[in-house]
């Protein structure tokens, strides 16, 4: 089988049939490998890769691949899919005290991770400041989705995963407009010119993100759609809206998409954990396609030569420039040296310097094939090296925290009745277990109306106790939905006496 640019025969009926046995066969294996590298502690993107390379031409599927190009379209329209799944989930009551910090790290500590890296791999690997100056933008990018994948079984205090997420949120955007500045055909006379085409370019992306993010969400939240399906798929067209609207205006349509999704993903739509599943799951599917495709692109047998100096500019990477990178920009916050640590040790490389390594081969910069290798290697290897060590580090700087498990709630709208539906979900952990139906304090027009319990619904009393695992209807008119929530959010978190005792109830309720 052989994937090639020019001309091809056209797509058949039995090529669809063989293609998307194919396809179908791939998916079932790499989400069957998910619970692999949860077990194990490694990003799921290196099983990804190793599928891609199993079917590549130095593998048992001799899939022949060497479209840069394609990649890099594929990889784009993923990366756009993945950032919006990771708006959609950013919780922005966790996000906003560390939004500076998070801001520092992805503009200062990108430009101090690339001069840095630069300055290794053209002192002690030899490469031109070209080159060198296109790895360091390269891999100066860390990646949300593996840092989470294996630090998702550990609760970390809000402000390390707040500070983690909203950083790989935005510092994709600088970092490609570096990468395409330095893969350009013509040279960099002004830096003062880069900077300000880089401050004018988020400008535009962060304005076009949080207009689109805003007027979808007061759509969605003031119009009914016939069918909860279409809720989704709303979502994730205005997510995309957003990115192509950045892109066509000349700005970062990454940072765009990125914006809108986090509007969105707190602003308390209709059928939230449908719409999020939803993300999620196109946001696996994202991450399985673009690593395959590049596990396809890469040559194994040629990977030889390039091993050591990936090797030398990861360990510049890892030990010199991420720690440097995380003091100069944490300092003026005083964060504490354990979360300064672990933010060091938890800057993991994934889908995005990959995807950006394709960038000069399109671009036809000398030298870009092995661009591409020396990336490849690095991201890799350290991630196999980092990926494990995550979760024992936490522990080891004791940076865990004991919290109660939120509620999952659900709200559909009730139009012509000028009111709310919720459903309640009450997970195990939730302090709301053992708390009374009176007791729940909910403003007036919001009401307990039912109570799903072991398969088994009935209507509550004031007195009726609720229990793990229990399932609550809610229905609140319009002005109290947002008050009633907030409540239920902080019985959850608190226990009856929340409020009393302190317990905040936050106004966005996530």
């Amino acid at each position: 089988m052989r994937l090639r640019q020019g001309r091809e025969r056209p797509l058949t009926v039995h090529h669809l049939n063989q293609l998307l046995l194919v396809c179908s066969i791939v998916l079932l294996v790499a989400v069957a490998a998910v619970r692999i590298s949860s077990r194990s502690g490694l990003p799921s993107l290196l099983v990804y890769l190793g599928i891609g390379i199993a079917m590549g031409q130095d593998g048992i599927g001799d899939i022949q691949f060497d479209s840069a190009e394609l990649t890099q379209v594929i990889g784009y329209a993923a990366l756009v899919v993945i950032l919006a799944e990771g708006g959609l989930g950013t919780k922005w009551k966790e996000v906003r005290p560390v939004l500076p910090a998070a801001s520092a790290l992805a503009l200062t500590g990108v430009a101090v991770s690339v001069g840095v890296t630069a300055s290794a791999a053209h002192f002690l690997v030899g490469l031109e400041w070209r080159q060198a100056l296109i790895i360091g933008a390269v891999v100066s990018s860390t990646d949300a989705a593996a840092v989470f994948s294996v630090l998702r079984r550990i609760p970390l205090p809000t402000r390390v995963t707040g500070a983690l997420e909203a950083e790989s949120g935005f510092n994709d955007a600088p970092v490609v407009i570096l990468v395409v500045a330095f893969s350009s055909a013509g040279p960099i006379e002004h830096w003062y010119v880069l900077l300000g085409e880089i401050v004018l370019e988020l400008a535009i992306g962060a304005a076009i993100g949080l207009a689109v993010g805003w007027l979808g969400s007061w759509g969605l939240r003031h119009v009914a759609l016939p069918a909860s399906g279409l809720y989704p798929i709303a979502v994730m067209a205005i997510a995309v809206t957003a990115y192509a609207a950045g892109a066509l205006a000349h700005g970062s349509g990454f940072l765009a998409v990125y914006l809108a999704s986090m509007v969105l993903g707190n602003a308390k739509l209709p059928h939230w954990p449908a719409t999020r599943g939803f993300a999620e799951g196109l946001g696996w599917l994202a991450q399985i396609g673009m690593f395959v495709l590049l596990g396809l692109l890469v040559t194994p047998h040629e990977l030889g030569d390039d091993i050591v100096p990936a090797l030398v500019i990861g360990l510049a990477l890892t030990m010199v420039a991420r720690p440097l990178s995380v003091v100069v920009c944490l300092m003026p916050f005083r964060v504490p040296w354990q979360e300064q640590t672990l933010m060091s040790w938890a800057g993991l490389r994934g889908a995005v310097p990959i995807i950006l390594a394709t960038i000069p081969m399109v671009q036809g910069v000398d030298g870009s094939e092995k661009i591409f290798n020396i990336v490849f290697v690095l991201v890799v290897v350290y991630t196999l090296i980092q990926g494990p060590t995550l979760p024992w580090l936490a522990r080891k700087l004791r940076l865990g925290r004991d919290t109660a498990a939120d509620l999952g709630i659900e709200s559909a709208p009730l139009e012509r009745l000028r009111g709310h539906l919720l459903s309640v979900a009450i997970p195990a952990g939730s302090r709301m277990h053992g708390v009374e139906v009176g007791e729940l304090r909910l403003p007036a027009g919001a009401a307990v109306t039912l109570v799903v319990r072991e398969g088994t619904s009935f209507v509550p009393q004031p007195a009726t106790v609720l229990r793990r695992g229990d399932e609550l209807l809610v229905v609140a008119t319009d002005p109290v939905r947002d008050a009633a929530e907030r409540r239920l959010r902080a019985v959850g978190q608190g226990g009856k006496l929340a409020g009393w005792l302190g317990t905040e109830e936050s106004p966005d309720g996530r």
